[in-house]
Parts: C-alpha cells; sequence; structure tokens
C-alpha cells in the first residue's frame, strides 16, 4: 500500500473519530453519567488496623507503599505461627498483599470471604433495609459461597464497588508455565464466572486455556490466574471509550505481576482481552524486563499507542482478532481522549498475528476447537513455531 493512501486513510478514520467524539461530548450526557464507573484503587480494607499492629515487634509492610519484594522478604523472616497470627486478625491485608506468600494468600482470602458472606447475610433480615438491600445482601451472599467452594484458590478480593478477585487454575506453587488472563468490559466480581458465555469470562478463558495445554503437552505442569483485579466499564459508554479506568487499573497490574515474580513465579503470558488489552499495554512499560514471556491481546479495541515497540517490552507481542468480532467496525484512532489508537493486528502496528479463522464474535477465542485457542496454547507452552 503506498504511503498517500494511507495517509488517506488515517485521515477517514479521523473524521470517523472527530464525528464519534462530537456524539458522545454533545448528545449522550445523561448516558454518560448513568455508565461511569467509580475506580476502586488503593489496598483493601482494613489497611489502617495493618499499620498499627505491633505484635510481631516490627513494622509491617505498608499495603500502599512496600513493594512485592519487600513484602516477600518480610514474610520470610516471620515464623510460621505470626505468619497464623497475622492473617487471622488481617486476612483482607493478607490476601490482596503481592509478595505474600501464595498459601497464605488463599487462607486469608477464604477467611475474608467467610466474614463477608456473614456480614452480607446479617444485612439480608436487618430490618432497617428495603427489600432490594436485601435482595442484593442475599445475591452476594450466595456468589461468597460459590467462592468458598472447596478446591477454589483466591488469590486476591476485595468486595469494593462491583468486587474484584483473582482465582488460580493449577497448582501455582509448582507450575513450569503460567498465564495470567485480563478481562474487558462488564466483568467484575459477579461476572468472573458464569454458565452464559463462559470463554468471554476469565476463569472460562483460564480453564479453556489449561485444558488445551494438557491436551498438547501433558507432562508440563501449568497455571492460570483469571485477574479481575480493576474496574472495568459498564458497556460501551464513555468508559469503554476513553482511558481512565485502565489508567487506574495498570499499577494494580503491575503490580500484581511484581508480585508474582517475587514468591518465584515463572514470567507468565499476559492475556488481554478487549479494554484489557488497553490495561495491559498501559501497564506492560513499567515492568521490569523478563517479569512476562508474552502479551497476547485479542479482540482489542487498540492499546493507545502506535507500535508494539512503543510498548517497551523484551516480551514478544501478539494480536488476533477473527472476522466476526464486532470490535473490528470501531475506529481504531484517538481523538480528545476516545478511542484507542492502532489496531494492534494491523501490520504497521508490528504485533506477530496469531490466526484466528474459526473463533466466533467477539468473546469466541478460547472457545474449544478454534484455531485461537491453539495457537494460544503454543504460544503459552512457548512453542512459538507450532504458531500459523
Amino acid at each position: 500500500m503506498s504511503k498517500p493512501r494511507r495517509s488517506t486513510q488515517r485521515g477517514r478514520r479521523t473524521l470517523v473519530a472527530v464525528a464519534l467524539a462530537a456524539a458522545v461530548v454533545g448528545g449522550t450526557g445523561g448516558w454518560a453519567a448513568g455508565s461511569t464507573q467509580d475506580a476502586v484503587t488503593g489496598p483493601a480494607p482494613g489497611a489502617a488496623a495493618w499499620r498499627a499492629d505491633h505484635s510481631v515487634g516490627k513494622r509491617l509492610p505498608d499495603p500502599a507503599t512496600a513493594s512485592p519484594a519487600e513484602v516477600a522478604r518480610f514474610f520470610r523472616s516471620l515464623t510460621e505461627a505470626e505468619r497464623q497470627d497475622l492473617t487471622a486478625r488481617h486476612p483482607l491485608t493478607v490476601g490482596n498483599l503481592d509478595g505474600a506468600p501464595l498459601a497464605l494468600r488463599y487462607q486469608a482470602n477464604a477467611l475474608a470471604l467467610k466474614a463477608e458472606r456473614a456480614r452480607r447475610l446479617a444485612r439480608a433480615t436487618d430490618p432497617a433495609g428495603t427489600l432490594q438491600d436485601h435482595q442484593e445482601a442475599r445475591r452476594l451472599a450466595d456468589r461468597y459461597a460459590e467462592l468458598l467452594r472447596p478446591g477454589r484458590q483466591i488469590l486476591a478480593f476485595d468486595p469494593r464497588g462491583r468486587g474484584q478477585v483473582a482465582e488460580v487454575f493449577g497448582d501455582l506453587a509448582t507450575a513450569r508455565r503460567t498465564s495470567v488472563f485480563v478481562p474487558g468490559s462488564d466483568i467484575d466480581l459477579s461476572s468472573s464466572d458464569r454458565a452464559r458465555d463462559p470463554y468471554g469470562t476469565p476463569s472460562g478463558m483460564a480453564k479453556s486455556l489449561r485444558a488445551r495445554m494438557a491436551a498438547e503437552a501433558p507432562g508440563v505442569r501449568t497455571a492460570a490466574i483469571a485477574w479481575t483485579g480493576y474496574t472495568t466499564p459498564l458497556g460501551l459508554g464513555p468508559d469503554a471509550a476513553t482511558g481512565r479506568l485502565a489508567e487506574a487499573g495498570a499499577p494494580r497490574l503491575a503490580r500484581f505481576l511484581d508480585g508474582l515474580a517475587a514468591v518465584g513465579v515463572p514470567a507468565p503470558a499476559l492475556l488481554c482481552h478487549s479494554y484489557g488489552s488497553v490495561v495491559c499495554a498501559l501497564a506492560v512499560p513499567d515492568l521490569e524486563r523478563g517479569r512476562i514471556s508474552d502479551l497476547i491481546v485479542f479482540g482489542s479495541p487498540g492499546m493507545r499507542t502506535d507500535s508494539a515497540a512503543a510498548l517497551r517490552t523484551t516480551a514478544r507481542v501478539w494480536a488476533a482478532r477473527d472476522a466476526s468480532d464486532w470490535i473490528g467496525n470501531l475506529p481504531h484512532v484517538e481523538f480528545l481522549g476516545l478511542g484507542h489508537g492502532t489496531d494492534p493486528t494491523d501490520p504497521e502496528f508490528g504485533a506477530r498475528r496469531v490466526p484466528a479463522r474459526t473463533a466466533e464474535g467477539h468473546t469466541g477465542y478460547l472457545a474449544p476447537g478454534t484455531d485461537s485457542l491453539r495457537n494460544f496454547a503454543d504460544i503459552a507452552l512457548g512453542r512459538y513455531d507450532r504458531v500459523r
């Protein structure tokens, strides 16, 4: 394609973006207000009590400022009895403290979920509450009970806002190949796994990838993490068209990945769906070299950068989009803060294209039998010569 033609196409896309900006800013004020989300940031509830705790005779690492490496060193300095005591008294803090031992975080989050479930059950019968309050309290209590089922490994749990959760599938402590899934819009604690459209959820994606990897390489120990650790947009409102929530979520993702490295988890493949690719793009430049092995974006609206090189990562960058994914119809430009820029599957972007010919729609990339799932598994296994 000649340069003049490329310039013409970019000019047309920019005009489309201008029209989009005018429509959103000028004609959808009520819709914008109704769909805007408040980003959850900072440490989980209970951080103040944790900071004030001097029971072990030393200063506890500040959940807001201590690095995951510092947190890991702190826990290594404790006796098992001290670790258990801190976990019992500060489950929400320990369960969300990147750099804390994996088994301790699972234990802490089970305690935190039980406590939150008890609070919701009490609220469900509180005579001061409305019928709607009681129904919502029962719904959340039921959801917490689901997450407490035997065998589930909850690596992070934050009840604030719409709720956040990270769940591990497989033995993360012994895995040789790991992966982390970052979801897009409409995912929160209640929808991180669901029977309807399971492969549109991070849990469904993670389980599907592990199953495919087991079929491809049965002797390789694997683990996958479904990370719903940021406030996602709801629907296709202004939050989905801007980088505001991604900017709030990116430091949380970077810290989470640093925490995995601090406890010896092998560098994962980072798989980012839809708006999650914007979060990943903003997080990756702040990661230390070698924190992730591969960056895979699929169904991406753009990464708010013009090229894979601009991500400043040593990881291999991959991009996939199937022909029936509606996201391909969006204008891949950025104008007045709206839109997310260049399509990562555009050859000019510089990512390695992952075939997704048999995937269907926006949430079908990890569906069993698709070439995209097979290719993602080969990438996660490090079998790059098989990606085709």
